[in-house]
């Protein structure tokens, strides 16, 4: 086992535990989703062109990848928390790789997030939601939405590593709400005037829930829609590997920086 593998591991435990002492937090993460499933499911739903059921099914894809984007402000709310509790100073002082920690703290978000689809899928069952693709389309599907969350996540260790207080890091992403707003994610984007349905469908999240309602067989993909709408596996991929370029190597050189 490689150095920057088990010191990840270590600290992926660290941030495991943290969750364990504080199960309010985890326990709200966890079920504002299925809250959310049954409101717009059942409220929204009701003043749609879809019928309930039909829009239930289209809508738990959707809700999984706005999920997977919370990435950004957990990722954003923890790193801000440590390293205005002194707890980041104290982890650079150890010799350990730079990138553990971070990587610790993004791995161990997988794992939780992983562990929290499941009442997710389970409640989309329950409501009418069914996996009509094969198999393997559903595992690939919840690999790319546990892979769009990795991403997210080091998206929210940045902006939180460069927050200036806990609470502009809870108002920062407080604002990151919006972002499924602006898809694909509840509501189809063929109504929405022009510029705003590109601006939609060039939103990653728009791109990933098209390709999760394709794997699972929910809904085709559109064939008039922007590149990675329309290509939604391979532009989802991209969208992951350009996030990760660019915000992997950043949020590692501001940890290593500190706050100057």
């Amino acid at each position: 086992m490689s150095t920057l593998t088990y010191e990840s591991t270590a600290l992926l435990g660290r941030q495991l535990a943290r969750l364990r002492n504080n199960p309010g937090l985890l326990i709200l993460t966890q079920t504002m989703p299925i809250t959310m499933l049954l409101f717009f499911g059942y409220v929204f739903g009701s003043a749609l062109a879809m019928p309930g059921a039909e829009y239930r099914a289209y809508l738990v894809p959707g809700l999984l990848v706005a999920t997977a984007a919370n990435g950004i402000m957990t990722g954003m709310f923890q790193a801000a928390q440590d390293v205005h509790r002194g707890v980041t100073d104290r982890l650079r002082s150890l010799p350990i790789s730079r990138a553990s920690v971070l990587l610790g703290q993004s791995a161990a978000d997988v794992v939780v997030t992983a562990a929290g689809t499941v009442p997710l899928l389970l409640v989309g069952l329950a409501v009418g939601w069914r996996i009509d693709g094969s198999a393997l389309g559903a595992v690939a599907a919840v690999a790319l939405l546990l892979l769009f969350r990795f991403a997210t996540t080091w998206v929210g260790i940045l902006l939180g590593l460069m927050t200036r207080s806990e609470e502009a890091a809870g108002q920062l992403g407080g604002a990151t709400f919006v972002l499924p707003l602006l898809s694909n994610a509840y509501i189809p984007t063929d109504g929405m005037p022009g510029w705003l349905r590109t601006v939609a469908e060039w939103n990653p999240i728009s791109a990933v829930t098209t390709a999760l309602r394709a794997l699972f067989g929910n809904a085709p993909v559109p064939e008039d829609a922007a590149w990675p709408v329309a290509h939604p596996v391979a532009g989802s991929l991209l969208w992951c590997a350009l996030l990760l370029v660019v915000f992997v190597p950043l949020a590692v050189r501001r940890y290593g920086r500190g706050e100057r």
